[in-house]
């Protein structure tokens, strides 16, 4: 018996019976369901909103497809800690990995992997700290004079021991980032009636400078008063908007712990200055944490290493009009969404509800080829794994394979 033809290809060429499905074919779609044949009745641009607006944040909530899945990395830097997913935190650096990444994709998922060995996944700061636990180091580092400064000097935190630059040595221990601080009494200006002049007291805290180029954390950082709009100022301030040129005033250096300080306000003469850090040991991480859109790895990098886990990504906006969405079998259903979407602002309810049930069949359709894709997979146990249970051959305590189930 002769073999069955193969096939045919899937068409990528318009025919006389199939036009491939474009954003311009989807556009169609949804002006003959909305009746808005004329620019007049339904423009361009409203169009092709009301289309992305399906695409990048309906569509991705309702369906979590196989194909969205896909793998992610990063690179880590040596004394950073904490990693962004904003836009701002990068200083402009759009080519790190890491820049816009919260709106970019929709979920990150274990397992993960740091310099290709299986790393611990939180989502828990409670349970997080608990094993790698912020205590705070104090150490008295001078007294006041009478003046906003400058003091200088090196913060004790196993950093004692400063080896001469031209050795080119670094430390193992470095200053957590975003977690210096430096203390003091200052004075106030005389208030009448008062004859005394206030005491108040005051704080320096850290903000690390940040590459503008890689948009990784460097090893300095600049020192602010919190009360201040240079730091608090949800436009300008550094904590909006982080720092790439060091302030010779007030800075810190996380690996040396070289300091530079100048007050707000004129030291109380005689007071103690305390600083707070938290020094930490350098290595090969072994933990990570996501939360509040951001990466925290332990222990603290001490040299560049790839992090690898996987993600939902957002499906891609279809911005040109001879563009595909990722899977052509999507674009009836996009138009569907989209129309829907028109109908609930024209306040027509009725229509909304027409093409309800044809919305749902669509959405089952894209959704079959997960539910296949992921039929033969059995769900992980403590007593068994994918790879013995799919039946790959590889032994294991139980058995050989899956014939011992």
């Amino acid at each position: 018996m002769a073999n069955p033809m193969p096939p045919s290809n899937t068409p990528t060429v318009a025919t006389q019976f199939q036009q491939p499905p474009t954003l311009a074919q989807i556009e169609q779609k949804v002006r003959r369901l909305t009746r808005s044949p004329s620019t007049a009745q339904l423009s361009q641009a409203d169009l092709d909103n009301y289309i992305n607006t399906f695409v990048v944040y309906d569509f991705p909530e309702n369906l979590r497809t196989f194909n969205l899945r896909t793998e992610f990395s990063f690179y880590t830097n040596s004394g950073q800690d904490t990693y962004n997913t904003d836009i701002l935190s990068f200083a402009g650096a759009v080519n790190n990995p890491l820049y816009n990444f919260q709106n970019k994709y929709m979920t990150v998922h274990p397992p993960f992997y740091i310099a290709g060995f299986q790393a611990q996944y939180y989502q828990s700061p409670q349970q997080f700290y608990a094993v790698y636990p912020k205590i705070n180091s104090i150490q008295l580092i001078g007294y006041g004079t009478g003046t906003v400064g400058p003091f200088t000097g090196y913060i004790n935190s196993n950093q004692a021991i400063i080896p001469p630059p031209s050795t080119g040595f670094r430390q193992h221990v470095s200053l957590l980032q975003n977690n210096v601080l430096f203390s003091s009494l200052g004075t106030l200006a005389v208030v009448p009636p008062s004859t005394v002049p206030g005491v108040v007291a005051q704080t320096l805290v850290d903000v690390p400078l940040v590459d503008p180029t890689t948009g990784f954390k460097l090893q300095f950082g600049n020192l602010y008063d919190p009360n201040t709009a240079a730091y608090n100022d949800p436009v300008t301030g550094a904590l909006a908007v982080p720092p790439t040129v060091l302030d010779p005033n007030n800075t810190i250096d996380y690996f040396t712990g070289k300091f530079t300080i100048n007050f707000t306000l004129p030291t109380l003469v005689g007071t103690p200055i305390q600083s707070q850090s938290v020094p930490q040991a350098m290595a090969l991480p072994q933990s990570i944490m996501f939360y509040s859109n951001e990466f925290t790895i332990r222990p603290v990098p001490h040299y560049g290493h790839k992090v690898n886990f996987e993600v939902y990504q957002r499906p891609t906006a279809l911005l040109s009009e001879g563009q595909c969405p990722e899977l052509e079998e999507y674009w009836q259903y996009i138009a569907l969404g989209a129309s829907i979407k028109i109908f609930q602002d024209r306040m027509d309810m009725d229509s909304v509800n027409l093409i309800l049930p044809e919305y749902r069949r669509q959405e089952t359709l894209c959704l079959r080829r997960t539910l296949v894709q992921n039929a033969t997979q059995r769900a992980t146990t403590i007593y068994a794994d994918q790879d013995r249970n799919n039946g790959n051959g590889n032994n294991g305590s139980w058995g050989s394979g899956a014939g011992s189930w």
